[in-house]
């Protein structure tokens, strides 16, 4: 009983200096997407001929990211329908009718992820959900990180991403010209954006 009352002393130490040899367990910080940066544009097929580019003017979003382990989580990106562009009014009034958008119901359309999966040393695979029309269906974006660090213009730290992805209209119950393939069913993603660290 001596011995092991002698020994527990040295036993404590011994886990204490363990202790404070890990490595401290990194954190993730939170971004919040820079409205002056952002870009979430789309293209559509007509009738074969050409794709039409159209953006949304309006979003907002945020998530989490952890860059000492690269583990991005909690992402949340929701964008104003209502903000629709193709640099053609009569076309962007369509956009926001119930043949496609239907805007002045459903005003927001909404992509979450819980986490990603890391496919190389910049680049992710961000699986998560498009809500949109009032449905919700799988949208995996393919994500580049392009670059980190202190802005030269602004006082805060900024992240840039690249981001690609597409679904099918249908999927949300937008069948306007589908069937007689004069508007394209699958929608090619376009996300360009700067986030700052807060």
């Amino acid at each position: 009983m001596k011995a092991l009352a002698a020994r527990l002393p040295y036993a404590l130490i011994v886990s204490c200096l363990m202790a404070n040899a890990l490595p401290a367990r990194a954190e993730a910080t939170r971004y919040e997407l820079d409205p002056e940066h952002l870009t979430i544009a789309f293209l559509v097929d007509h009738i074969g001929y050409a794709k039409v580019l159209g953006m949304f003017r309006a979003a907002r979003g945020s998530y989490s990211f952890d860059e000492a382990t690269a583990t991005l989580s909690n992402v949340r990106i929701e964008v104003d329908t209502q903000s629709v562009f193709s640099n053609y009014a009569k076309r962007d009034q369509h956009l926001k009718s119930a043949d496609f958008l239907n805007t002045s119901e459903f005003p927001r359309m909404v992509f979450t992820a819980a986490g990603a999966k890391r496919t190389g040393d910049r680049t992710f695979e961000i699986a998560g959900q498009l809500e949109l029309l009032g449905r919700s269906q799988p949208l995996t974006l393919a994500a580049t990180w392009n670059k980190s660090g202190p802005s030269p213009i602004e006082k805060s730290y900024v992240m840039g991403v690249s981001a690609r992805g597409s679904f099918k209209r249908s999927s949300y119950g937008m069948n306007y010209a589908v069937g007689n393939g004069w508007v394209g069913d699958e929608v090619p993603l376009i996300i360009e954006f700067e986030a700052k660290r807060k």
